[in-house]
């Protein structure tokens, strides 16, 4: 009989495979490190391959878990080239307060963000939005690293939240309610077709690169006043939606609207990894998330 020596112990019996780590017990792992002076400040920590051959786990749940101490200061220089290096005041061994990074506007907090959510063998994406528009261009580049194989997800699972139809928007709303009609088909018309195109651009990684990829979407029965970005189960992304006064041409018609600029819109971050509170909102956060889509929302097909 021959034993595999993986699964070998020193005794020779054999012995049960590892069950492997998710990069949140990684990360967990990690810390406990540095805040406990194993790893010093200013030390350069073990290459991501050899992080990964110690954990048992794929490259992509490294480079989670290292972002994710980077977001708290912890780590700087995470890039995929080098290894990082512990930063130089790593919290002394106490948590960070408030939020591990200030907020960003969400074009240029949600792209990065997206991609390192990306480098997980399984990609978990759940959206509450007004459009699709915020994620679709932020899909963007992980779908580009994924053509030229820098990122290898085995699965994809993407759920989106949108408003219905069928409800009386409150917002974006004109001035002048008799062009409501108006400015509903145009932003139904801007729902389906960011909608379409996001399904379309992650449902050809089927195709292309045999993932296996999940789009669904809901309707909900009211306006959404922020929007939510979930990931990974690890990760939420959150901003309100501030209204705005703004004259905008809608097919050929001048007209003073109350809107608001979802590409714009701060994003907060709440990780799992930075303290207790992030990890409760990150929990609610998705509980509440399920909630809605179990309960009160509705079938929605991306059709005029």
């Amino acid at each position: 009989m021959t034993v595999d020596p993986e699964h070998a112990s020193a005794n020779g019996r054999k012995r049960a495979p590892r069950p492997q780590k998710s990069h949140t017990e990684v990360a967990d792992e990690l810390r406990a490190r540095i805040r406990a002076g194993v790893l010093r400040p200013g030390q350069r920590m073990p290459t991501q391959a050899k992080l990964a051959d110690e954990f048992g786990v794929e490259r992509g749940a490294v480079r989670q878990a290292l972002r994710i101490l980077q977001s708290e200061r912890l780590l700087t220089n995470v890039t995929k080239g080098s290894p990082a290096t512990v930063a130089p005041d790593p919290g002394h061994g106490r948590a960070p307060a408030g939020p591990p990074a200030p907020p960003e506007p969400t074009m240029v907090a949600l792209a990065s963000r997206i991609a390192a959510a990306f480098a997980a063998p399984h990609v978990e994406i759940d959206a509450l939005c007004l459009t699709a528009v915020s994620l679709t261009l932020a899909i963007g580049e992980p779908l580009r690293q994924i053509h030229a194989g820098r990122l290898k997800p085995a699965k994809i699972d993407v759920r989106l939240l949108l408003p219905s139809r069928d409800i009386d928007l409150a917002f974006p709303a004109p001035v002048d309610a008799s062009a409501t009609g108006l400015l509903h088909r145009r932003w139904l018309a801007q729902r389906n077709a960011q909608g379409q195109v996001l399904q379309h651009n992650l449902l050809a990684l089927r195709a292309t690169h045999g993932i296996d990829v999940h789009v669904s979407f809901r309707a909900l029965p009211f306006t959404p006043p922020v929007k939510l970005y979930l990931l990974n189960g690890s990760e939420a992304l959150f901003a309100y939606y501030t209204l705005t006064r703004r004259e905008r041409e809608i097919e050929h018609k001048h007209l003073a609207l109350y809107d608001a600029e979802g590409t714009r819109s701060m994003l907060f971050a709440f990780g799992q990894g930075a303290g207790l509170r992030d990890a409760t909102f990150v929990e609610q956060s998705n509980l509440w998330f399920n909630a809605l889509w179990e309960t009160i929302s509705s079938e929605l097909v991306l059709t005029a």
